[in-house]
């Protein structure tokens, strides 16, 4: 009997061990989203560890390492090693591996998973993964019956994610083999270029394979206009794509979260041009040296690219102080909901926006183009900020601490950490081992997300069945 016993010990081990897996992705579905994100990130650092990953056969040390694999499944683009030349051809597949792993998002990823191991999705599972990927979640507040109905569309919309990645990035690595050949790139070079960027602009990553990066076509307006369209179109989200391949001519059907994604990105992309061109009219580092054309041009590509994108045709640290403190609040934003781009999002600022306008009006409710936005989404837009500037706050003390550099230098890498935004003054490349740990947490909270981590933290949520008395504090 003993040894039957022993003998299936690892059996009932083994389904112990699921039984507490399908418990956690049922219950705790963010906080399985972070040990899945976490577990990647580890996985990636031994990885490229790995003597056969770098270019020179040996061994990465562990803070580059590690900091390479945040910044890559977290589809940042930061880096303490020159990506061009650091990394052999078997380390340059796991890059493009990873960020398209990382690209497909955190709460989509954590989905998929959960899928796989508890063979379907609980009910708050589903939830989560409607209010990160289904449009009509986005319509706001309480689930009505008409979002409940749609929640069995989840399976159909994760999929969606992952066949929307790979038409896109397929198409734009079409539409880039030809123009970098025109480029001068080699065309057997260009076969791995080609889909190399597709999947950095797309994923809004911002990593380059070549020496120079994206300087080699500063001339070159086809390359860097479907570089811009490629990371547009990640930087949306993916809830928007799903409401655009649906009903891309009929505007009156698109949801608020689509409106108000496509219009304040919109307005953002123009208006930051434009305070760059102002800005920077007359620096000979930058846009003093170019004629009308270029510096236009490259005004909306630097627009476009401190929304999460990361590349860059001009040096950071050539800008004026004035423009990379603009920069800065445009990498604090990033780009849509349930993207590849990171920052507090776009809908999250239309939110506040339209609070603090509506508040001005002395309207009594949130409202645009004929919706109430809920008090709780107001809420949530409000605890995104906060946290976000505490992140950053803090992580501009500690590495201004730690490495004693210009204060701009330090908040411009750390909002693009936060941001998973990949531009950097240059500071990060010189980042000693400590400061390089605390840029790749602030990496880490950046993608993962600060409500994510508030739900994974919160263990239960719990409801109150009174209402205490009112008074009301002096606020202003």
């Amino acid at each position: 009997m003993s040894g039957i016993a022993s003998a299936s010990s690892p059996q009932e081990t083994l389904r112990g061990f699921g039984r507490r897996a399908r418990h956690l992705v049922t219950s705790s579905p963010s906080r399985f989203a972070i040990i899945i994100f976490a577990s990647l990130i580890l996985l990636f650092t031994g990885l490229l560890s790995l003597p056969l990953s770098s270019a020179e056969g040996t061994v990465t040390p562990l803070s580059d390492a590690l900091f390479t694999a945040m910044s890559t499944i977290c589809v940042t683009g930061l880096s303490t090693v020159d990506m061009a030349s650091h990394w052999s051809p078997f380390g340059n597949v796991l890059l493009f591996i990873g960020v398209n792993i990382g690209g497909m998002g955190v709460l989509t990823l954590a989905s998929v998973m959960g899928m796989v191991i508890s063979k379907r999705l609980g009910l708050r599972a589903k939830l989560l993964a409607a209010g990160d990927t289904n449009p009509m979640r986005a319509h706001g507040g309480p689930v009505n019956e008409s979002q409940t109905v749609r929640l069995g569309e989840v399976g159909q919309l994760l999929t969606t994610v992952a066949l929307s990645t790979l038409v896109i990035e397929l198409s734009v690595a079409l539409m880039l083999y030809p123009a970098l050949v025109w480029a001068g790139i080699d065309p057997f070079a260009a076969l791995w270029e080609a889909p190399y960027y597709a999947a950095m602009s797309f994923t809004n990553t911002g990593f380059t394979p070549n020496a120079g990066g994206v300087t080699v076509f500063a001339d070159d307006y086809l390359v860097l206009t479907i570089l811009m369209i490629s990371m547009f179109l990640g930087s949306i989200g993916f809830p928007v794509i799903y409401t655009l391949a649906k009903h891309v001519w009929h505007v009156k059907r698109w949801s608020l979260h689509s409106k108000l994604t496509l219009i304040t990105t919109g307005l953002l992309f123009v208006l930051g041009a434009a305070v760059f061109l102002l800005l920077e009219f007359d620096n000979p580092a930058t846009f003093g040296s170019m004629d009308a054309g270029e510096t236009t041009m490259n005004a909306f590509f630097l627009s476009a690219m401190t929304r999460s994108g990361g590349f860059n045709v001009i040096e950071m640290s050539d800008l004026n102080g004035s423009s990379m403190l603009v920069a800065c609040m445009l990498m604090f934003v990033g780009g849509g909901s349930a993207s590849t781009a990171g920052g507090i999002k776009v809908t999250t600022l239309a939110v506040l926006a339209i609070a603090v306008w509506s508040e001005a009006k002395g309207r009594q409710s949130v409202e645009v183009y004929g919706r109430r936005i809920p008090s709780d989404v107001q809420r949530v837009a409000l605890s995104v900020v906060a946290w976000g500037a505490t992140v950053v706050a803090l992580s501009t003390v500690i590495i201004a601490q730690l490495t004693k550099a210009d204060i701009i230098d330090v908040l411009f890498d750390v909002i693009s950490a936060f941001g998973t935004v990949g531009l950097s003054s240059g500071l990060t490349a010189e980042l000693p081992d400590s400061a390089s740990y605390v840029l790749a947490a602030t990496i880490f909270m950046g993608r993962v997300g600060t409500v994510t981590l508030a739900a994974a933290v919160a263990a239960t949520s719990r409801s109150q069945l009174y209402s205490l008395p009112v008074e009301r504090p002096i606020v202003g």
